[in-house]
């Protein structure tokens, strides 16, 4: 079990080094122009070489929740990086070494995000946003997941743009996904992304989706309670 998430550690290095020359086709603004003109350099030696970028690069992390401790820092702390992509091939060779969610402990969650924002409420990206739950039996999680993290990668999601990573949380009795956006107050935007991955999980109509802002879940120090139901 364990075992397992350490083998993926192990080949972090390798995975690391192998995409330090991949990149994003899409450039934030922030870049400065000789950013710009490497990212540029190193998404044409990706396609020279046959390989298929994503719109997005993105990170796995892992957290092992420590039973007991609650508080923000303990919680940031056991943030672990586990590797990183930036092409389809990337994903494959990462996503076929990650231990599989029926045999990780409870407590864990499985995040991933696009590069440069950390699954964290306080981050810049998700600090004014909020994310969508849904809570599943563990026996259908690991599915409903895989395609979750498909259609993340794949930029598959409505206002994708918006939308800055995804979270498996094992828990005891349930496994729950959620869904991190950048803004909260923008309806038409939390209410598209809601419709989207209803079509892309094929979720039944017997599920419910639940969305909380990150700034409840500040107040509250919960990521799950107290959520706004809205079908």
């Amino acid at each position: 079990m364990e075992s397992n998430m350490d083998i993926t550690e192990k080949k972090e290095g390798e995975s690391n080094n192998s995409s330090k020359d991949l990149t994003t086709t899409n450039i934030n603004n922030e870049l400065t122009d000789s950013d710009n003109k490497e990212a540029e350099e190193r998404q044409a030696r990706e396609l020279k070489a046959g390989l298929h970028p994503l719109k997005h690069k993105f990170v796995f992390w892992y957290t092992r929740r420590t039973p007991g401790v609650r508080t923000q820092t303990a919680y940031e702390d056991n943030i672990k990086k586990i590797v990183d992509f930036s092409t389809a091939e990337g994903f494959w060779v990462c996503y076929c070494h990650l231990a599989r969610p029926s045999t990780l402990p409870c407590p864990t969650d499985l995040h991933l995000f696009k590069e440069g924002i950390r699954p964290l409420w306080e981050d810049s990206a998700n600090c004014n946003g909020g994310k969508w739950i849904i809570r599943f039996k563990k026996v259908v999680s690991g599915r409903f997941w895989e395609d979750l993290v498909l259609a993340l990668v794949g930029d598959q999601l409505d206002y994708g743009d918006n939308v800055c990573g995804a979270v498996l949380s094992i828990r005891f009795n349930e496994d729950i996904l959620s869904v991190w956006n950048r803004n909260a107050s923008d309806h038409q935007a939390v209410m598209a992304l809601r419709d989207s991955i209803k079509r892309h999980l094929k979720l039944p109509h017997s599920y419910v989706m639940e969305y909380k802002p990150h700034d409840a879940s500040l107040r509250d120090n919960s990521s799950y309670r107290n959520t706004w139901l809205r079908g």
